[in-house]
């Protein structure tokens, strides 16, 4: 019976087949912050039972999420993962191109640290031979001159030579340093392509197999961008809706269908549930550094924002047109009929994804308490309708890029607003009126008045609307009394101390507001902030 068992188990290994298959991407879906890659197989497999091993995918898979479906004569008996750190087939040409570049690179370094060796050989040569002709022999001057010659040239030569050996020897690291670090870069990439789905068939004869295989990967999503356009004052608002779409999963996307998603796997479906609120009161404790100082007291600077972008000008078609948009029930998908290729890099690819024309009306607005210029504005209504997300907008007026947005949809205003620029010709100013301030001291306490005047004037040869604002202090004392004396005709909000004006404006056409505010407070203390 041992015989048999063994005669069993061993034409069952022989019957079961290990074949390594070749898998093509075709579709993939990017998701805010995933994808769903999908690819084909297409073999030919035999009969009985066949481990179909589709090498080269991204470590970055997520197991859970593989699904296979496929069309032939055959029954799927199981799905596996496994890395394979051994299988280098997926190697890209430009890594082979580099490593033997490094060891070029190498070799020269070694040729021209044999030559540094020579040099250094011979002068040493020449070092320990400085006794020309014995202790006790006396040379005639000329042929002592000569020698002298000798050995001052040689050393200058091999001193000047080895300089240009050290020069050859720094350029040659700087590059091999470069090339080491582009070699890392795509290691880091390539590596990940350690990947492996094994698929269990089992078919009663030689058949044709072709398989869908999916699976969810990291490292790659898409971000929303915008570009807002408008070449005049009359017509509509014009905006470019754009994807970057980035990815460094290890594996290139070429030539694929693309499908972007609003969906977001990382947030998960799950209801949250209320936790019970405890409340205790507060005990403060001190914390303290290595030095004894407490913790918190020291600055911290804003980080900076360097944002650069490069704008093409827009030609006259672009992937938008071939973009089709669909609702689904919790999401919005835009399908890219056109194929698409996006690389495993760290730089994104810009994909347009529609085009929106929006009615829009113009107006200025100016706030000369920070800064005396007047800005048109451009609202615009409608745009709930685009399946707009959060996203940075360029602004570009008449053909000339004037700055950044962002636009939020989730606002709950019915009108978006971008602001177009600075317009010199709205000429805005703000000053103190120094004869209606004062300072008095009335029993307890001390009143401070103050009131300020502003001036716009329209140089424009047409009619403007320009809302300005301004504003007056707020008290979070209830020592101290903030009181409008005079609202100049404004629209007061006494809830942040808000001043707002409504003005139309002729050509040449100038207007001058006043307000007037008074400031109480125990003549004790001294105010911060009024100034």
């Amino acid at each position: 019976m041992l015989l048999i068992l063994v005669l069993v188990v061993a034409g069952t290994a022989f019957g079961q087949q290990d074949k390594t298959v070749e898998s093509k991407i075709t579709h993939v879906t990017v998701f805010l912050n995933k994808a769903q890659v999908t690819r084909e197989v297409k073999t030919r497999i035999q009969e009985g039972a066949t481990n179909l091993v589709i090498t080269g995918l991204t470590a970055q898979l997520d197991p859970n999420s593989i699904q296979i479906s496929g069309q032939g004569n055959f029954i799927l008996t199981g799905i596996s993962h496994q890395l394979n750190f051994l299988n280098d087939h997926a190697t890209p040409s430009r890594l082979r191109t580099l490593n033997d570049s490094l060891q070029d690179l190498q070799s020269k370094i070694i040729f021209e640290n044999a030559q540094k060796q020579i040099l250094d050989k011979e002068e040493q040569m020449l070092l320990s031979n400085q006794k020309i002709g014995g202790t006790d022999q006396n040379l005639p001057v000329n042929e002592l001159k000569s020698m002298a010659d000798f050995f001052r040239s040689r050393l200058y030569e091999i001193a000047l030579a080895r300089l240009k050996h050290d020069e050859k020897i720094k350029a040659l690291n700087e590059r091999l340093s470069k090339v080491q670090q582009q070699i890392r870069a795509i290691n880091e990439l390539s590596g990940r392509n350690t990947s492996e789905i094994v698929v269990n068939l089992s078919a009663k004869s030689t058949t044709d197999a072709a398989l869908i295989v999916s699976y969810v990967v990291g490292n790659a999503g898409w971000k929303p961008l915008y570009d807002v356009r408008a070449g005049n004052t009359k017509g509509p608002l014009a905006l470019l809706y754009k994807a970057n779409v980035s990815q460094s999963t290890g594996e290139d996307w070429k030539n694929v269908r693309l499908k972007l998603s609003t969906a977001n796997p990382t947030l998960g479906g799950v209801k949250p549930d209320l936790q019970v609120w405890h409340l205790d009161f507060y005990q403060p404790r001190e914390y303290y550094d290595k030095k004894r100082q407490p913790i918190g007291y020291q600055g911290m600077d804003a980080p900076s924002q360097a944002l650069s972008r490069v704008e093409v000008a827009q030609e006259s078609g672009s992937t938008a047109d071939f973009v089709s948009v669909a609702q689904t029930s919790l999401n919005t998908e835009f399908d890219i009929s056109l194929p698409y290729s996006v690389n495993s890099a760290s730089k994104p690819t810009t994909v347009d994804i529609g085009r929106h024309e929006l009615k829009s009306t113009f107006r200025y607005a100016a706030a000369p308490k920070l800064d005396p210029d007047a800005f048109l504005l451009a609202g615009t209504t409608g745009w709930a309708d685009h399946n707009l997300l959060p996203g940075e907008a360029n602004v570009f007026f008449e053909g000339t890029f004037v700055g950044k947005t962002f636009i939020d949809p989730q606002s709950v205003s019915d009108t978006l607003y971008f602001s177009l620029g600075r317009d010199k010709r709205i000429v805005v100013k703000r000053a103190k009126i120094k004869d209606f301030n004062s300072h008095v001291v009335i029993g307890l306490n001390q009143k401070e008045t103050h009131a300020f005047e502003i001036n716009v004037r329209n140089n424009q040869s047409g009619p403007i609307t320009i809302t300005l604002e301004d504003q007056i202090p707020v008290s979070r004392n209830s020592q101290i009394e903030v009181s409008l004396i005079d609202e100049g005709g404004s629209k007061f909000s006494p809830v942040n101390g808000k001043m707002v004006w409504e003005l139309t404006l002729k050509p040449n056409e100038s207007k001058r507001l006043v307000y007037q505010f008074e400031v109480k407070f125990p003549k004790d203390k001294i105010l911060a902030g009024l100034n």
